[in-house]
């Protein structure tokens, strides 16, 4: 069995959606749904059980498992880079990330995790995917810190050369739709197109970038599931990944892309930051790719305009998830 944490959430439900068309269906879904719609991003996916979070925890700490797991893809965690309980991204992203690692060394099983390019902070360090360099960095919010501390951890007993984390940049495209304000701006800019016919970006807060040319590195989510996939076929190669794109663009290159996806003229106001967020503000993320191609990783990744397009296109404007589509 393969194990997928927050396999009910954006990334994960993608995982499995990649996974069943690899032709695996012996998945374990491992999540917390609770009272919002991210049930169906598991519509019309195969998999052998769903397990809520806290009771998978319990068989992982009583190392007493009714199914034999080969890997565990650990993608569950609050993802909320706006989270401000401390204690609980602890127990959530940390803590429960460790007993996790803690139980799949134990047994031989192949432990991929989810990291995230948040752990960067502000980029003054660079966005090398160097465990030499994880002491270093300066994440900017609790959640990058929270990841920040898992990645430390596993350095810290020895142990990146057992295992695979993986630092996700901005991640769009479906099954993204139960996030709330944690959506990619693709699906936010959609819905304001639609409702508005104009997209609203933030101002800039700094003299070296114009308003809407912060830059940051958009994935596809099938490029980011294909790169996580491909550590379960390269058992063999181990450590910090980043997952993305490798050129960084502008919050207006994004919607221009969308405003072209959906046939409409570009209309963009920009307005105020919140100022809680003015000082953790990512300017510039561009994930260095050299690392995942040395470890085998060859495929060409979507350009920007034909990723939107294709979210837009085939998703959103038929409003279906992973699990509903026939691609």
């Amino acid at each position: 069995m393969i194990v997928v944490t927050g396999g009910a959430g954006f990334i994960g439900s993608a995982v499995v959606w990649k996974l069943n068309r690899m032709g695996n269906d012996k998945i374990i879904v491992v999540d917390e749904l609770g009272k919002d719609e991210k049930w169906k991003n598991l519509n019309g996916l195969r998999f052998a059980d769903f397990f809520h979070k806290d009771d998978f925890m319990g068989l992982v700490l009583q190392r007493n498992f009714p199914f034999k797991v080969s890997s565990v893809i650990h993608l569950g965690a609050c993802s909320a880079t706006t989270e401000k309980d401390a204690d609980y991204l602890m127990d959530n992203n940390v803590h429960y990330s460790q007993e996790l690692a803690k139980f799949c060394l134990e047994n031989g099983i192949r432990f991929i995790y989810a990291s995230s390019a948040a752990t960067y902070g502000d980029g003054s360090n660079g966005y090398e995917d160097n465990e030499a360099n994880l002491d270093i960095l300066r994440p900017l919010n609790m959640y990058g810190y929270s990841k920040h501390l898992f990645d430390t951890w596993i350095k810290r007993n020895g142990l990146m050369d057992k295992v695979v984390g993986l630092k996700y940049f901005n991640v769009y495209g479906p099954n993204e739709y139960h996030k709330d304000e944690m959506r990619s701006v693709v699906h936010k800019a959609f819905e304001q197109v639609r409702d508005a016919g104009k997209v609203q970006l933030f101002k800039s807060y700094k003299p070296e970038y114009k308003d809407g040319e912060q830059k940051r590195d958009f994935i596809y989510i099938k490029d980011a599931v294909d790169m996580t996939v491909h550590f379960l076929e390269h058992r063999d190669v181990n450590g910090i990944y980043n997952v993305g794109t490798g050129k960084a663009q502008t919050w207006v290159e994004l919607v221009t892309a969308l405003f072209n996806a959906v046939g409409k003229p570009v209309n963009i106001e920009f307005v105020d930051m919140p100022e809680d967020i003015r000082e953790k503000y990512q300017y510039f993320t561009e994930a260095s790719l050299d690392k995942i191609k040395n470890a085998g990783y060859n495929k060409p990744v979507m350009n920007l305009q034909d990723g939107v397009t294709d979210y837009v296109k085939n998703y959103l404007l038929k409003a279906i998830y992973f699990g509903m589509s026939r691609e």
